[in-house]
């Protein structure tokens, strides 16, 4: 036989070992000098596709720069194409993470095919609609958990029932003292016993028709116009490392102006605040709004005697608290306006707020959420707000990915 066949001949029986070990490089960069700690990274599927034709989102391994294999998930909340023969072409995006240290600025990870299924990771973000509790939504990482509230829980009670109503868009704060879930768990106990720290943390924060931590509305300089409860809920990611979810409010009058809005929140493991980007819609020809981001002044359980600190930080877009309180530990919450639409500051009677200037039909991102000291994150005051002048450090200068064959 020729050499020349010979050659091909090996070629063509080493294709489908190389096949099956294909591998794609991912290069992570950003330019801040601050450790970023469960930073997410999140690659188009259609990329991995390109360079790894025929990948099923079951049968990938993501390995870090030590080359230890990494959790991962992948999303099909915009399919890229269509997927009639199963080639795994209409996934959304790749997602994992990786701790950068303090001066860390560039990682590498690999992207490979393998033959055996991968493991199924550890959920550390989690959403879902609560029917059983009166039409909550609840959802949580491994740090901090969250709910609000549905339509249900605002209907009035018919004629000789006793039931539970609450008007308000205000988002709830769960503290949590474990990475696992709580939120089934919490839910399956009962309302009274997950406001009783039991080991896992508590439901001590205080919402009622105020703003909780990270509601919004629309401030007409001197007034706060907000929505009622939720009308409807739809997820689009859940975990293990991230979760996406959107809430829609029904139109309400806001000096005049008739509004409805979309929230979308991002939930990603590791962080205390969540990314929401706020979508208002109006029914007349407005150009501009004026929404309000709030923190409730009074967040606190009754017999509390509570001692709240507060950190406007008008250059951050960010409004912080910390909440010393007598028995249920130190609680920081925060909203960040990062961007161009940060406005100023304002307050009302029940809320501290974040003013920021937005088109109608154009998203606003905004971050929210808390830290309690009892997690054994955050040990004071100076912690919490450190945490979030990071976090809109963070979120001004995002990282950069770029894509190669691995060689």
């Amino acid at each position: 036989m020729k050499p020349s066949i010979l050659a091909a001949l090996a070629l063509l029986l080493a294709a489908p070992a190389a096949a099956a070990g294909a591998a794609m490089k991912v290069t992570v960069s950003h330019d801040l000098d601050i450790a970023r700690p469960a930073e997410t990274i999140t690659v188009p599927w259609s990329e991995v596709a390109k360079h790894l034709p025929g990948a099923l989102l079951q049968k990938i391994a993501v390995k870090d720069p030590a080359g230890r294999v990494l959790p991962y998930q992948v999303t099909n909340i915009a399919p890229q194409a269509k997927d009639p023969e199963g080639r795994g072409l209409a996934y959304g995006d790749l997602i994992f993470q990786h701790d950068f240290a303090a001066g860390e600025k560039t990682a590498t990870f690999t992207v490979e095919k393998i033959e055996d299924v991968a493991p199924v990771f550890p959920t550390k973000a989690f959403a879902r609609h609560v029917p059983e509790r009166l039409d909550d939504f609840a959802w949580e990482n491994d740090r901090i958990g969250h709910r609000t509230y549905g339509a249900a829980l605002a209907a009035p009670a018919p004629a000789g029932v006793t039931k539970e109503v609450l008007v308000t868009s205000g988002l709830d704060v769960w503290c949590k003292r474990v990475g696992y879930p709580i939120v089934d768990r919490w839910y399956n106990k009962g309302h009274d016993h997950y406001h009783t720290d039991q080991g896992e943390g508590m439901d001590m924060f205080q919402v009622g028709p105020s703003r909780g931590c990270g509601g919004t509305g629309i401030w007409d300089g001197s007034r706060l116009h907000v929505s009622g409860n939720f009308q409807s809920w739809r997820i689009l990611a859940n975990g293990p490392v991230r979760a996406i979810f959107e809430l829609t409010y029904g139109t309400w009058a806001a000096d005049g102006v008739y509004v409805s809005e979309v929230k979308r929140f991002t939930v990603d493991a590791g962080h205390n605040l969540d990314r929401v980007e706020s979508t208002f819609h109006t029914v007349s020809n407005v150009k501009e709004l004026t929404v309000a981001v709030g923190l409730n002044k009074n967040p606190a359980d009754r017999g509390q005697e509570p001692a709240i600190g507060l950190d406007p930080r008008a250059g951050d877009g960010s409004f912080t608290q910390w909440i010393a309180q007598k028995s249920n530990g130190q609680l920081g919450t925060a909203v960040v306006v990062p961007g161009p639409e940060f406005s100023g500051f304002a307050e009302d009677a029940r809320n501290h707020l974040v003013l920021a200037k937005v088109a109608p039909g154009r998203p606003l991102v905004y971050y929210a959420g808390a830290g309690w000291d009892r997690s054994g994150q955050f040990k004071d005051r100076a912690a919490w707000e450190s945490y979030v002048a990071d976090a809109v450090a963070r979120a001004r200068a995002p990282v950069r990915v770029s894509l190669a064959p691995a060689s």
